[in-house]
């Protein structure tokens, strides 16, 4: 089979890019609005891009009606954001935060998702997770840039939360099986990361 990918619908294109390149690790981004209003949403075309500086991608895609996604809105009004990474155990809370709400109502508070204040920016991290990433943007482009439908937001890491419970070797590494993430397939699919094996790099 062949796809030819500068013939097929952008949805089409979407459904075989979600489908296949798996798994995703998903971004469970908060973010302040400038009137103060928070915002929680997860997004699943996300990476780490850079260790210098250390830098973090998050694709916020416009919504079918063409507006501006509230996180978008907010990252670009204050300049700040925290990226969570999402455990088993919070799967379900992640996929409530997805629905869409009025603007300026909080999925913190619409989900019952419990959170705490940011160190370094004026935003909550959800409470619980096992690591949290406070972030400063570095940079917004929309893409592509004649006709973007999304916008790749760059967010430069200022300070991570790294729960105490999924180190080991004295606070040095990071236990796969204690951090337990969950990853994005296809359709409504998920993964986990309990599943691994190691190979010795040549």
């Amino acid at each position: 089979m062949q796809l030819d990918f500068t013939r097929i619908a952008p949805a089409e294109a979407y459904r075989w890019l979600a489908s296949t390149v798996t798994p995703r690790p998903i971004a469970w981004v908060s973010s302040r609005a400038a009137d103060g209003s928070c915002n929680l949403a997860p997004f699943s075309f996300f990476q780490v891009i850079s260790d210098e500086p250390p830098t973090l991608l998050v694709n916020v895609s416009t919504r079918d009606d063409g507006s501006l996604k509230d996180t978008l809105r907010n990252v670009r009004e204050t300049g700040e954001l925290v990226i969570q990474l999402v455990s088993a155990e919070q799967a379900a809370a992640m996929n409530a935060s997805a629905a869409v709400l009025p603007h300026g109502v909080s999925e913190f508070a619409h989900c019952n998702i419990p959170s705490q204040p940011g160190v370094r920016v004026n935003v909550p991290r959800v409470a619980g997770v096992a690591v949290a990433f406070e972030c400063q943007v570095a940079e917004i482009q929309p893409y592509p840039r004649e006709t973007p439908n999304c916008h790749l937001v760059f967010a430069r890491i200022l300070l991570a939360h790294i729960a105490d419970e999924v180190l080991v070797d004295g606070g040095r590494h990071v236990d796969p099986a204690r951090l337990d993430l969950i990853g994005r397939l296809g359709g409504s699919n998920y993964c986990t990361t309990r599943d691994r094996f190691a190979m010795v790099r040549p």
